[in-house]
């Protein structure tokens, strides 16, 4: 076997999912995807499946402080996500490290309601994500209910969504607002806002129930292109690529008895239609 270069370091700072589709396990999966070596900060140990988080166990968050940290003293991080931070300490605690400039190309998924509807974050938590992690994050890529909680207001449509992008990106970070839950569309919107300029990014619609885990997955896959070096709209746009080619993969299989996962594997991303 040929030796290959050495991979770029990537790391996910977010909860488990022991049904696999969602959480660190879409994180690692889609780091597989893209050649990147995936490191991790375990924030919660669920015990979920396709079609509910059935309990929560959130790991104290001096333990995730240090998973972090001895990652980060150890290899090349290039770039970091968060997903479901679980507790408002944690939040504040991944919020001080990005703070110190020690989390660099900080990608913040704001998971607060899991995909089948349960809550992952409460008032305090939110309250957290909007003080200590979005002034130093590099991209925030929420969902509409998510861009909502943050905003306080409806993004329901895409002229909600794109004033939505704008102000968040007034606190600090480049916006991506995810429009995947919009009604009524033959093809998504995604918007994002950095450094002054809106994009729209657009694309066809997959039709399938298999749609578990899809935010996690699109957010480490940002996260993965920006450790490659991809600047942040070629990044978005890959990303929305990859989600895209991952729902299509997995459109007709039968895994679990709710929404399944994405074909994270199966829809490996090149770089000459990526970059």
């Amino acid at each position: 076997m040929r030796p290959t270069a050495t991979p770029a370091v990537a790391l996910t700072i977010a909860g488990s999912d022991s049904g696999g589709g969602a959480g660190v396990q879409a994180d690692l999966l889609a780091f597989a995807a893209h050649g990147v070596h995936g490191t991790t900060a375990l924030t919660a140990v669920t015990v979920q499946d396709t079609r509910h988080v059935h309990a929560l166990h959130a790991v104290p968050h001096e333990t995730v402080t240090a998973q972090a940290v001895v990652v980060l003293d150890d290899f090349a991080v290039a770039a970091v996500k968060t997903g479901m931070l679980a507790t408002a300490q944690t939040a504040r605690a991944v919020g001080g490290l990005a703070a110190a400039g020690r989390l660099p190309n900080l990608v913040v998924d704001p998971v607060m309601v899991s995909s089948t509807g349960a809550p992952l974050v409460d008032a305090e938590g939110l309250a957290a994500y909007l003080e200590h992690l979005l002034p130093y994050a590099t991209v925030v890529t929420p969902n509409l209910a998510e861009a909502e909680a943050l905003l306080d207001r409806p993004v329901r449509i895409p002229a909600q969504m794109r004033a939505a992008a704008a102000d968040l990106a007034a606190l600090g970070p480049a916006a991506l607002v995810t429009g995947g839950h919009l009604d009524g569309c033959s093809t998504t919107l995604d918007v994002l806002h950095v450094a002054g300029e809106t994009y729209e990014l657009t694309g066809a619609r997959v039709v399938t129930s298999n749609t578990h885990g899809t935010g996690c997955t699109f957010s480490a896959a940002l996260t993965a292109r920006l450790a490659l070096g991809d600047e942040i709209p070629a990044a978005a746009r890959a990303a929305k690529a990859y989600v895209t080619s991952a729902l299509a993969a997995a459109a007709h299989w039968r895994l679990g008895h709710g929404p399944g996962p994405l074909a994270h594997i199966h829809a490996r991303p090149s770089d000459e239609e990526n970059r």
